[in-house]
């Protein structure tokens, strides 16, 4: 008994190291922190709230994410600030939801817009302490840039205005992905360019040359173009995806079980994806989500998995098919009627939608607070209610009253006042 006792604790002590470790390297910071930072310090920051459930599941990985950092000799230093208690320095960088993250670097703050696992919240802040657009000197550099990240951009030729409007779109759009430059003769030989200067994004096995005619705006080609083709697609990936003015089409799947009819819907996009890509990869993404919550608060509702549909985040609209989807004939058919207009839109964000919306969202956010802290819950919903009603009261007493028999009687016409003035007087 004394030898599993003491087995348990050594496993929660083993546990526990890991935190300790990290909260050594996680810096907790108020209101002085912008008074006391230096310009040239790169700070990864999270804002949290006591309350906040999502903030709490983050917290282990914070603290991993600032031991990893400084072991691997980092410039970034990790802190957290709580923005209940330091609310300064929360509405010195905005802060309108929790947990946020940011990274500060030249005292510009960039804002993390990916999921929060550690895997992500590190990549960003490699990208973002770094140069904007970093330079590759070999083959070698160019295949492992490659081979480790799902989309670059490269700039290939020497100084030019194309490569200004390249660096200029980098530190915006950093956040988001790497940017390269490099000579002609560390590309492969396979790779063709017409001419020189060239912008060229690889993604998906292959790469995409930049035609300013074509294209237009090449910031707006980036973002149009920043994402894979056919990916795994979480809720922070997808609400990024509205930037690129696409569709994307999703095949909705269960989160831990992926049965027959998961794989076929998972499967059917994805053949689209490839074999149709020159026919629709202009309008459309491809992916799929095991997770479907973000979904469930676009439709305002319990969406239907397995199932597919397209949405167009550029309006919080959406689109079913009319009928089951069995081949891939029938998804083709579904996407050219989404195109020409065929099969109907729903959701949006009108009016009625958005009404329909805010109520759907106070309703999810408060669901959590009744269950976790019922008494917060009820002041939150009482206080406002109660402030109300004094308030109607004060108003309906203060109201002006009769103040005479006079105030009393009814109006008269004026030629009748006139009349009723001069009889007053013949009777004087």
């Amino acid at each position: 008994m004394a030898t599993q006792r003491s087995s348990v604790l050594l496993a929660g002590l083993l546990l526990l190291v890991p935190v300790l470790l990290g909260s050594a390297f996680v810096e907790e910071l108020d209101d002085t922190f912008m008074e006391t930072t230096e310009p040239e310090e790169i700070w990864l920051i999270q804002f949290y709230a006591p309350w906040c459930s999502f903030c709490k599941q983050l917290d282990p990985v914070w603290h991993q994410i600032g031991s990893e950092l400084r072991s691997l000799g980092s410039p970034v230093r990790v802190g957290k600030s709580d923005a209940t208690v330091s609310t300064g320095l929360a509405k010195e960088f905005k802060i309108r939801n929790y947990p946020a993250i940011l990274m500060l670097k030249n005292n510009v703050k960039f804002n993390y817009p990916g999921s929060r696992t550690k895997e992500s919240i590190m990549d960003f802040a490699d990208r973002v302490s770094g140069p904007p657009v970093r330079s590759l000197s070999s083959t070698h550099l160019f295949q492992h840039a490659i081979s480790h990240r799902d989309v670059l951009v490269i700039y290939v030729g020497a100084t030019s205005e194309l490569k200004g409007n390249l660096t200029a779109a980098a530190e915006e759009l950093i956040v988001h992905t790497y940017f390269f430059s490099a000579s002609r003769e560390i590309l492969p030989q396979e790779v063709t360019l017409p001419s020189l200067p060239a912008v060229l994004l690889f993604k998906d096995g292959t790469y995409f040359i930049y035609d300013e005619e074509q294209d237009g705006d090449l910031k707006s080609w980036i973002k149009r173009e920043r994402f894979p083709n056919f990916f795994l697609i979480d809720g922070y990936t997808l609400y990024a995806m509205g930037e690129s003015g696409k569709l994307v089409l999703l095949a909705l799947l269960e989160e831990r079980h992926l049965c027959e009819e998961n794989l076929r819907y998972k499967h059917l996009v994805e053949k689209v994806a490839t074999e149709h890509k020159d026919t629709y990869s202009r309008k459309f993404y491809f992916g799929f989500m095991e997770d479907s919550s973000y979904i469930d608060g676009l439709i305002m509702g319990e969406a239907l998995v397995p199932s597919l549909m397209v949405v167009n985040l550029s309006n919080d609209g959406y689109f079913l098919p009319p009928a089951p989807i069995e081949t891939e004939l029938q998804l083709l058919d579904f996407l050219d009627g989404v195109l020409d207009g065929s099969v109907e839109a729903l959701g949006g964000n009108g009016f009625t939608q958005r009404v329909r919306r805010f109520l759907y969202e106070t309703r999810m956010t408060l669901m959590p607070v009744f269950r976790d802290a019922p008494v917060l819950g009820c002041f939150l919903i009482g206080f406002p209610l109660a402030v109300g009603c004094v308030f109607c009261y004060l108003c309906i007493k203060n109201r002006p009253g009769s103040a005479d028999d006079d105030e009393d009687t009814p109006l008269l016409a004026p030629s009748m006042q006139r009349k009723k003035k001069l009889t007053e007087k013949k009777s004087d």
